[in-house]
């Protein structure tokens, strides 16, 4: 006996199943333990945890004067670097690299939303890019922080949170909108490593401290989880494939989880080290060095974490529309008097004299 017919003495004890119907699934899908009401708890609960994490960032590394002092050792230990300093007088042409790659990754996020078209996702994936933009923005104007002076007395302009990182880290996110299920994994891993990789540049070229990349990120987190929170609760998600995908974005994931616990573990242990500078100059240029690459292993860290958390909580998650529902339609149906253009309530006719014997 389907799931669908009507239940009778000495029938099938089996429930109906979410999905067996297309009405019983949309009555499921409000029911306090539904699948849409679990993403929408766990992203729900993500979004609120990324903006507590965003504060303490804020108020540690903003506000405080050892936070201030470690930021701008960090800052001035780029130049200690031999590594660094290498890198860039070699190589000149990163920095329009990594403007050509923004460029770039601003076209491919609606390019391929439009290819698969998936307007109404993408269309959420640029909002939610030009809402972290905004938010940080506004951050740097209007957030409260101590007046900084450049040595010739004009104002240094607040970078918190990076604008770079929170561009690059919100365009790999994004692809999780308008990419495929199956290959949800290794696109959005992939743009997560070229967003560490700005972050990584921004630092190394003195634009940014690491608090900045590390609120940039936070940032473009809160916004997703907050969005993906929001179509969870319009009933917009529905039960993935279970198999296949995880295999599928192994080869970008596992470099992914790598940084981000290699540069968490490095970065927390050596932060202690780094936090006990004088208050005063001069200061060791080995310190200097060693908190320029504290700062650069927890930024590559807390910006990996974030596309992995998000490939988390979005895992077995299909953002796509479901397959189109059954419709009446016949001889049958029309001469039990249902309208043609009607919605269906069912594969049966109203008169529901539908039992199987």
């Amino acid at each position: 006996m389907a799931s669908y017919d009507r239940s009778r003495a000495g029938g099938s004890p089996r429930p109906p199943r979410t999905g067996d119907t297309w009405w019983y699934a949309a009555v499921a899908a409000e029911a306090p333990g539904s699948f849409s009401t679990r993403v929408r708890t766990r992203t729900r609960r993500a979004c609120l945890g990324a903006v507590l994490v965003l504060t303490v960032v804020y108020a540690g590394l903003v506000l405080t004067a050892t936070g201030r002092r470690w930021g701008d050792a960090a800052l001035t230990g780029r130049r200690a670097d031999t590594v660094v300093t290498t890198l860039l007088r070699e190589h000149p042409s990163l920095s329009g690299l990594i403007t050509l790659s923004l460029v770039l990754g601003c076209l491919l996020l609606p390019v391929v939303g439009l290819i698969r078209r998936r307007y109404a996702l993408t269309g959420l994936a640029a909002g939610a890019v030009v809402t972290a933009l905004a938010l940080t923005a506004l951050l740097q104007r209007y957030a409260p922080r101590p007046r900084l002076l450049d040595p010739g007395g004009a104002l240094v302009p607040s970078g918190f949170p990076s604008a770079q990182t929170t561009l690059a880290l919100g365009i790999a996110l994004g692809l999780a909108l308008v990419v495929p299920q199956r290959q949800r994994g290794l696109v959005v891993a992939a743009a997560t490593l070229w967003a560490v990789a700005v972050g990584a540049y921004t630092l190394a070229d003195g634009r940014h401290r690491p608090g900045d990349v590390i609120a940039g990120a936070l940032v473009v987190l809160a916004v997703h989880c907050g969005l993906h929170s929001l179509l969870a609760r319009k009933g917009r998600v529905r039960p993935g494939a279970r198999r296949g995908a995880a295999l599928s974005g192994l080869p970008a994931t596992l470099p992914l989880l790598l940084v981000a616990a290699a540069g968490l573990g490095a970065g927390l242990w050596l932060l202690g080290d780094t936090l006990a500078l004088p208050a005063t100059a001069p200061y060791d240029p080995a310190e200097l060095r060693l908190a320029h690459r504290c700062g650069q292993a927890l930024a590559a860290g807390v910006v990996a974490a974030a596309g992995l958390l998000l490939l988390a909580l979005l895992r077995h998650v299909e953002l796509e529309r479901p397959p189109v529902p059954f419709r009446l339609g016949g001889p049958f149906v029309e001469a039990a008097g249902a309208p043609a253009d009607a919605e269906l309530v069912g594969p049966f006719t109203e008169d529901l004299d539908h039992e199987i014997s």
